[in-house]
C-alpha cells in the first residue's frame, strides 16, 4: 500500500477554518458537489423529454447499482495507491465524461440508452472519488481539527443540497439540458486545480515500499493481474474485518448504518407522502426540508465553529436519539408548523451526529485503512439507505404515515441505542488543540 506525503507532517498554523490548504479542498469539495446536483438535475430533465416515467426512474437510478457494488472497492483504491492520483484520475475522467454529454445532448436528441450509459459511468467512477476525497481530511490538517474540517464538510454538503438545484435549473431556462451538462462539467473542471494544490503529509504507519519487477510476457502479466485481483480481494476483507473488531469505529460504523436505513426512507419518501397525506401540498413540503436543511446547517456549523466538544461520543449518541425521536412522531403532530419544527430538530440532531462520526471515525482509524473505513460509511448511505424507499412508500400506501414514521424512528433510535451500548463510543474523547 502507498501512503501520500508531498508536506512535512505539521500541524497548521491556523484553525481549519483558516488553513488555507483546508479550504482549498473545501472549496474544490464544493465546486463537486454542486457539479453533482446539476448533473443529476440535467439527466433527469433529459430523460423525461425521450421517455416516460418509468424509464426516467430507471435512468435517474442507473448510476446508483455501480456507485454501490465499486464503492467498496474504491476504499481499497484509496488505501492502495496515491489518493491524490485516485482523486484527481476520477474526477477528471468524470468532468470529461459530462462534457462529452453536453456536447452530445446539444447535437442531437439524447438517447435512452446514452443518458444510461453516462450515468452507469459516472455512478462507477464516483465510487473510486468519494472515498478518496473524504479520508483526505486527516493528510491535510491536524487531528486536533478534524471536528472543525467534519463540520465544515457538512455544512458545504447542505449548502450544495440548496445552491445545486436552482443553479441547475437557471443553467437549464437558458439552454437546456446541454448547457446544464457543461456547467457541471466545468464546475468539476475547477475542482480540479484545486484539489492539485492541496498539499498532503505523509501519516503515520507508512507501508514498506514494494520490489521492482523485472519486465515480464504476457503469462506473467495475467499472472501478475491475477494475483492483484486476489491482493484487492484480501486487502477488502481485511478492511472489513478491521472495523468489525475495531472496539469504536466498529459501534460507530454500525450505529450510522442502522439509523440511517430508518431516517432516510421517510425523510426522502415520507415526506413527500405524508404532505399528500395531510393536504399540505408542495409548499408544505417545502417548509419542512428547508427547516431540516437549515437545522442540519446550524448543527454542522456550530462544530465547525466550536472545533471541539466535550465528551463528543456521548453528544453524537445523543443528538442521534433525538433526532429520530423527532423523526417518528412528525406525522403525528396535528399542524404543519409542527411538522417543520420538528424538521428542524431532526436536521440540528443529523448536523451534529454527522459531523462528530466523521470526526471520531477519521480521528481512531489506521491510516492504512482510512479509505477503506470511508468508503464502507458512505456505503451506507448512498447503497444501502435508497433499499428502504420502496418499502417505506409501501407501507405508507398500507397503513397511512404515522405508523410507518414511528417505526422507521423506532429503527433509528436502535442505531442510538447501539452507540450508547459501546463503552468505547461513550468513553470517546476528540484531540483538543
Amino acid at each position: 500500500m502507498a501512503t501520500v506525503e508531498t508536506a512535512p507532517p505539521l500541524l497548521p498554523p491556523a484553525p481549519a477554518h483558516r488553513d488555507a490548504n483546508v479550504l482549498r479542498w473545501l472549496t474544490a469539495y464544493t465546486a463537486s458537489l454542486v457539479g453533482d446536483s446539476v448533473y443529476f438535475l440535467a439527466l433527469g430533465w433529459s430523460a423525461q423529454k425521450t421517455a416516460g416515467p418509468t424509464e426516467v426512474g430507471m435512468v435517474m437510478a442507473a448510476g446508483a447499482l455501480p456507485r454501490a457494488v465499486l464503492m467498496l472497492g474504491g476504499g481499497v483504491a484509496a488505501d492502495r495507491f496515491d489518493p491524490r492520483r485516485v482523486i484527481l484520475g476520477s474526477d477528471t475522467v468524470r468532468c470529461l465524461l459530462i462534457l462529452a454529454a453536453a456536447v452530445a445532448v446539444a447535437v442531437t436528441a439524447p438517447a435512452l440508452w446514452l443518458l444510461a450509459a453516462v450515468a452507469v459511468v459516472f455512478g462507477a467512477v464516483d465510487a473510486l472519488f468519494v472515498p478518496a476525497v473524504g479520508a483526505l481530511p486527516p493528510r491535510i490538517t491536524g487531528a486536533d481539527q478534524l471536528a472543525r474540517v467534519a463540520g465544515l464538510r457538512s455544512l458545504v454538503m447542505r449548502v450544495s443540497q440548496v445552491a445545486g438545484p436552482p443553479l441547475g435549473g437557471l443553467a437549464m431556462g437558458l439552454g437546456g439540458p446541454a448547457v446544464a451538462f457543461a456547467l457541471a462539467g466545468l464546475l468539476f473542471a475547477v475542482s480540479l486545480p484545486l484539489l492539485l494544490a492541496v498539499r498532503l503529509h505523509r501519516l503515520d504507519a507508512p507501508s514498506e515500499p514494494s520490489e521492482p519487477s523485472e519486465p515480464s510476457g504476457p503469462s506473467d502479466r495475467r499472472e501478475q493481474q491475477a494475483q492483484g485481483r486476489v491482493e484487492a480481494r484480501g486487502e477488502l476483507l481485511d478492511g472489513l474485518r478491521y472495523i468489525r473488531r475495531h472496539p469504536l469505529i466498529g459501534p460507530l460504523v454500525a450505529a450510522g448504518a442502522v439509523s440511517e436505513l430508518g431516517l432516510s426512507g421517510i425523510l426522502n419518501v415520507g415526506l413527500v407522502l405524508l404532505n399528500a397525506e395531510r393536504g399540505w401540498g408542495a409548499s408544505g413540503y417545502g417548509w419542512i426540508v428547508a427547516c431540516f436543511g437549515a437545522g442540519a446547517a446550524a448543527g454542522a456549523a456550530l462544530v465547525a465553529v466550536a472545533g471541539w466538544l466535550p465528551r463528543p461520543g456521548l453528544t453524537m449518541a445523543a443528538t442521534l436519539a433525538a433526532g429520530s425521536v423527532g423523526a417518528a412522531a412528525m406525522a403525528s403532530v396535528p399542524s404543519l408548523g409542527a411538522a417543520a419544527l420538528l424538521g428542524a430538530l431532526v436536521g440540528l440532531g443529523a448536523g451534529v451526529f454527522g459531523s462528530l462520526d466523521s470526526a471520531l471515525i477519521q480521528t481512531a482509524a489506521d491510516p492504512a485503512y482510512l479509505g477503506r473505513v470511508t468508503s464502507v460509511a458512505m456505503l451506507t448511505m448512498v447503497g444501502l439507505a435508497p433499499l428502504s424507499y420502496p418499502v417505506v412508500g409501501a407501507a405508507v400506501g398500507v397503513w397511512g404515515a404515522a405508523p410507518v414514521f414511528a417505526g422507521c424512528g423506532g429503527l433509528a433510535c436502535l442505531g442510538a441505542a447501539l452507540a450508547f451500548a459501546s463503552r468505547a463510543v461513550r468513553r470517546a474523547e476528540l484531540p483538543r488543540r
